[in-house]
């Protein structure tokens, strides 16, 4: 599946609308009629966990890997704005890399947009100043890897490595 970044990103803005409330504002905005709206929340699929394709596995091996090398200190109230800044930067590299190689069927790619959104969420609130900020979208890139590995299938999975 090839996705143009801009439509990929237009897609999760109208995923955070309809996630909170705004659904006029997404059918002024939703011009892809062939396409379902993303669901608002993450759920399995009858059960069982979605599948992934190689590039997501990477791709998210690669986001947890950039947030493992930092969290000594984040953990630590040491990180600074540009650290942050550049693992909001790796991060979006990431997302890039798995939209543009992505070959899940429809239903697990609605799915992976619910839980990216949240990884973008995480990545723009790094881009702040703010330490108190983008320390909490690190955190919430946090949540978001954890919520990946409930959700989808990732064999050999290793979760965050928490360091102090």
């Amino acid at each position: 599946m090839t996705i143009d970044w801009k439509k990929f990103a237009a897609t999760l803005a109208a995923t955070a609308l309809l996630s909170a409330g705004a659904q006029p504002a997404l059918a002024q905005h939703h011009h892809h009629a062939h396409e379902e709206a993303a669901p608002a929340q993450l759920t399995l699929n009858n059960g069982q966990k979605w599948a992934t394709d190689d590039s997501l596995r990477l791709g998210m091996s690669h986001i947890r890997d950039a947030l493992t090398a930092e969290l000594p200190a984040i953990h630590a109230g040491k990180a600074t704005a540009k650290q942050y800044r550049a693992l909001a930067n790796k991060t979006n590299k990431q997302i890039e890399f798995m939209v543009q190689n992505c070959k899940l069927d429809p239903e697990a790619d609605a799915m992976l947009h619910v839980l990216l959104a949240e990884i973008i969420a995480g990545a723009d609130a790094m881009q702040m100043k703010n330490i108190s900020a983008a320390r909490n979208g690190a955190v919430k890139i946090v949540l978001a890897l954890d919520n990946y590995v409930t959700y989808f299938d990732h064999p050999g999975w290793q979760g965050i490595k928490h360091g102090h």
